[in-house]
């Protein structure tokens, strides 16, 4: 039978299912038993827990900065969690390869709930996303002429090559 949990900051009890203290948020951890030993859960995973913020993990994720390469990302994933912020590190779009496993840009990605703190931590500069704002309309005009423009020498390099 798994020990209860209990928050060790206020001592309120939780249940099985829960993982942050309705109190004071931090996350609850098993109970001592009988004896009085502390449950064995001491690992890497649980202090990386205890770190978090409950409400920097709430809501989607979001690209807060990006990292040349795979040791810079984990940097910033080490400064963001003394924070209290989660991350995820992801690769960037359009660039794999197999043979250079750290090498290539990475995206630091957390939780919405985060996001403002993160971008504080890291100063970053990326843009927050919004909605996609269309083009002027004269952009739109002249990239149609310039590809009509493209068609009519083209077609004219080709008739000439024919007739020729």
């Amino acid at each position: 039978m798994p020990l209860p949990l209990v928050c060790p900051a206020c001592g309120t009890g939780g249940g099985l299912t829960e993982r942050f203290c309705p109190r004071c948020g931090s996350p609850f951890v098993h109970a001592p038993d009988a004896g009085g030993r502390a449950a064995p859960r001491d690992d890497e995973a649980a202090a990386r827990a205890r770190k978090v913020h409950p409400p920097y993990a709430e809501g989607e994720p979001v690209r807060v900065a990006r990292a040349q390469n795979q040791p810079e990302a984990e940097l910033l994933q080490g400064l963001l969690l003394e924070a209290g912020v989660p991350s995820l590190v992801r690769r960037s779009g359009g660039f794999d390869v197999p043979d250079f496993l750290a090498a290539g840009p990475r995206d630091i990605l957390v939780p919405s709930g985060g996001a403002d703190a993160a971008r504080d931590v890291l100063g970053s500069t990326v843009p927050r996303e919004g909605p996609r704002v269309p083009a002027p309309s004269w952009v739109r005009v002249l990239a149609v002429v310039l590809a009509v423009l493209v068609l009519v020498f083209v077609a004219t390099a080709v008739l000439a090559a024919i007739l020729a």
